[in-house]
């Protein structure tokens, strides 16, 4: 396994995350990175989501626009969201969740066996689905 290095200024294209589906009025349970994959745990707050295991973390609800502090509002987005992510990404990978919370890995996880975000510039991703 590999983490993908997440650029200091990652974010979100505007221009895509207004069409993609988005899930609002929600509160971070935790300091969340941008452009970090996240699920809704059973207290109703966002989570950073890992793929150490096949659990309940390991499951994608949508990606963070910007980081959050825990107990701040925060909008998540799903499927066709496009993110600034890192550099030296190679176009047409497919990247999986991360044993390492909030993290993308150029390899499957145990958490992640099919990916959940393809690379389509050296330096940007495209949410493929949630998990």
């Amino acid at each position: 396994m590999a983490l993908v290095t997440r650029s200091s200024d990652a974010s979100m294209d505007v221009s895509t995350g207004q069409f993609a589906p988005q899930i609002t009025g929600l509160y971070a349970g935790e300091a969340l990175d941008a452009a970090a994959p996240c699920y809704i745990k059973s207290d109703g707050k966002v989570w950073m989501s890992n793929g150490t295991a096949a659990n309940a973390a390991a499951a994608v609800d949508g990606f963070t626009p910007r980081a959050v502090k825990s107990g701040e509002p925060c909008t998540i987005f799903g499927e066709g969201a496009r993110f600034h992510y890192g550099s030296g990404l190679t176009p047409g990978a497919t990247l999986y969740l991360g044993a390492t919370a909030g993290r993308l890995d150029a390899a499957a996880t145990t958490g992640d066996s099919t990916g959940i975000v393809k690379v389509v510039s050296t330096t940007d991703i495209v949410v493929l689905r949630r998990k």
